[in-house]
């Protein structure tokens, strides 16, 4: 398999673990920064270059587009696709997990259950707006934020209306989401690799905060997930389109709860935490999905990356 991988920082660690993984098993793997992929688009005729030089003969494409690019990046994902590339995460899906708002619009509308959530598009009203919600605390999440930032808690109505009213002046996008206190600060991150959940931690935020990402400095454990859990991580990744996938959910008395679907998931935290390969997992997942395969390149073994998740190897 000749593989591509979408990423703007080969230093990354996520990167070079994929890196690692596909080259240890046999393939071909080039790190291509998106912004320096320049296309050429005519009825028939899709063709990439990278530096001066054609794109060609890639089986797959990995896309790891961060926020700040997502425009172009998906384009040239698109790009990829137009040309006959593989990818398990095409580009519509990628938007669509880009964006919060769209993304639980989607998952509810496919009964995943997931925190009751308001919006208004740039709201004049917002007492109506929090009405809507309910009392307070409430949780108040900038739409294209990433890692935690852009995510804030307010524990009366005076100071919901205050943040809602700082970022109409802003003209940013937000949504406003009911606060899940028997959670208590802590997170799962589900690693979704096609149809199973390959590892997964719980994340716990830091003393003083709420927020359980790593980047904000929370702690992360491997967990045990039950079957509804697992079912819910593998819908939630199914509906928006992804084949490799985070999804970032909450434990709560109502059962499991999707707080975010994230398209190009870390994988320092979750192999650092569970002790599972998986990148090896990733890479396996490519190989087995694209024409490569029949080239030689080895197919993956079929077996479970992470024991401790209950029922998430459909295979024998």
């Amino acid at each position: 398999m000749k593989l591509a991988i979408l990423s703007r920082n080969t230093k990354l660690v996520s990167t070079q673990r994929l890196v690692e993984a596909a080259r240890a098993r046999g393939h071909t793997v080039r790190v291509l920064d998106p912004l320096r992929c320049y296309m050429h688009i005519a009825p028939g005729r899709f063709q990439l270059n990278y530096k001066g030089k054609p794109l060609a003969d890639f089986d797959a494409v990995l896309p790891r587009i961060g926020a700040s690019v997502t425009r172009y990046g998906t384009a040239v994902l698109r790009q990829f696709e137009l040309m006959g590339v593989y990818t398990p995460n095409p580009s519509d899906a990628v938007l669509r997990a880009r964006d919060k708002l769209r993304c639980h619009q989607l998952l509810a509308a496919q009964g995943i259950d997931l925190p009751l959530t308001v919006f208004g598009d740039n709201p004049d009203d917002t007492a109506d707006l929090l009405q809507l919600l309910g009392e307070p605390p409430h949780v108040i999440k900038l739409t294209e934020g990433t890692q935690g930032a852009g995510v804030i808690l307010t524990e009366r109505n005076s100071s919901s209306k205050s943040v809602i009213e700082a970022l109409r002046g802003l003209y940013a996008n937000f949504l406003v989401q009911e606060f899940i206190a028997e959670a208590d600060g802590s997170d799962l991150r589900c690693f979704v690799v096609g149809d199973r959940v390959v590892a997964a931690m719980r994340r716990r935020a830091p003393a003083g905060d709420f927020r359980s990402n790593l980047h904000r400095g929370g702690s992360a454990e491997p967990v045990e997930l039950d079957a509804a859990e697992v079912e819910t991580a593998l819908r939630a990744a199914q509906v928006l389109g992804l084949g490799v996938a985070g999804v970032d959910m909450l434990r709560s008395r109502r059962g499991p709860l999707v707080l975010e679907v994230n398209a190009s998931p870390g994988l320092e935290g979750i192999e650092a935490a569970t002790g599972v390969d998986v990148a090896g997992a990733v890479v396996d997942y490519l190989a087995a999905g694209c024409p490569g395969t029949r080239r030689g390149a080895p197919r993956p073994r079929r077996r479970s990356a992470s024991p401790v998740l209950n029922g998430s190897d459909p295979s024998p």
